[in-house]
């Protein structure tokens, strides 16, 4: 639900845009309004989760994004609108760091990679479905998008992670999350996550505004990046545990920064969704490698350091619109190369840890 509910509004941009009455630089918020909050929660959700305990904690916060989705679909302004957005990005904030942290509480650091790879296939599915049903719902009715998130997140909120409180001495001082090795994967976390993996932000908008395809077919080309991210993701888990978590993520990185660049070269939709859906594989390796390398920075606190991490990615996605729309309509091939070079950055600080 939380990949599903972030990309959900990008192939909805133009009727957003309609509805609301305002311009694509300020519907980008629609998107930054859920993660913001999301990443800024992320460096402690974790945390307070293993904490509170992950049955509970879980169970509650998808009731929480049942009616935060409500919000939305009944939205009479951005505002409330917005609002909305914000609460499912709260909600998610407590969602995505404890199922990850309880799955690596049963296996071992040696296959935990490509248990990792399974897990971020379906989070790409979940990404790959959004813009699909997303788009769908632009070219009927919007709104009817999210009453299937109401059901969703009622439905899941049935069958929460195992987990029961910690006692307070059982879980590390939040000042242990400022550990040298974990700022620096958080950095180069935010970087690469502010520049080439947000580029599907962009392949919406050049999608309706510059190729001017529908809503559904916007999120056919979105879900090309998506479902290459779904086939390859566990497979570079495989990889991810012989090579090692770090060495991957700096691969990861440069080979990101090649794929996205070729998103300059698309003449129009078909060769748009080509070079997506090869950016979004190498999407998906880093995101393998950069949430193993969150979840095993602090054994003893799987959540909290993951979620720490997370936040840094987030933060990053979240700035993406804010950073890049504006510049979108100068140059898009500008962009483009601006964006994935970022990941150079990544790279080297990857390369420090």
């Amino acid at each position: 639900m939380g990949p599903f509910g972030a990309t959900l509004v990008l192939p909805m941009f133009p009727e957003l845009r309609t509805s609301f009455r305002t311009s694509t630089e300020t519907i980008g918020w629609t998107f930054t309004a859920y993660l913001l909050p999301f990443a800024i929660l992320l460096l402690v959700s974790g945390t307070l989760g293993e904490k509170w305990g992950r049955k509970r904690t879980v169970r509650a916060t998808y009731l929480l994004y049942a009616l935060s989705s409500m919000a939305c679909a009944l939205a009479p302004n951005l505002q409330i609108f917005l609002l909305g957005r914000s609460f499912q990005g709260i909600s998610n904030a407590f969602i995505t760091p404890l199922l990850l942290s309880g799955l690596a509480e049963r296996n071992p650091e040696s296959r935990f990679g490509s248990k990792v790879g399974i897990y971020a296939s379906f989070q790409a599915l979940g990404m790959g479905m959004a813009p699909l049903i997303g788009g769908i719902s632009a070219d009927t009715e919007w709104r009817a998008a999210f009453w299937v998130i109401v059901f969703i997140s009622i439905l899941l909120s049935i069958f929460p992670p195992d987990g029961k409180p910690r006692q307070i001495s059982s879980i590390l001082s939040f000042k242990n999350l400022l550990q040298r090795k974990v700022i620096l994967i958080g950095f180069a976390t935010l970087i690469v996550a502010a520049g080439p993996m947000g580029v599907n932000v962009l392949v919406a908008v050049v999608a309706r505004d510059e190729f001017n395809v529908s809503g559904s077919n916007a999120g056919l080309i979105l879900m090309g990046g998506a479902f290459s991210n779904f086939i390859l993701s566990p497979i570079w888990g495989g990889k991810i545990d012989k090579i090692g978590f770090q060495k991957s993520s700096f691969i990861a990185a440069v080979g990101l920064v090649v794929l996205s660049s070729l998103i300059v070269f698309s003449a129009g939709p078909i060769t748009l969704g080509i070079f997506w859906a090869l950016a979004g594989g190498a999407i998906g390796c880093m995101s393998v490698a950069l949430q193993a390398l969150g979840a095993t920075a602090i054994p003893d606190n799987r959540g909290g350091g993951l979620s720490f991490v997370l936040s840094f990615r987030f933060l990053g996605v979240g700035l993406w619109p804010i950073i890049w729309l504006p510049v979108i309509s100068h140059s898009f091939t500008g962009t483009v190369i601006a964006a994935s070079s970022l990941g150079i950055a990544s790279a080297y600080l990857l390369a420090k840890k």
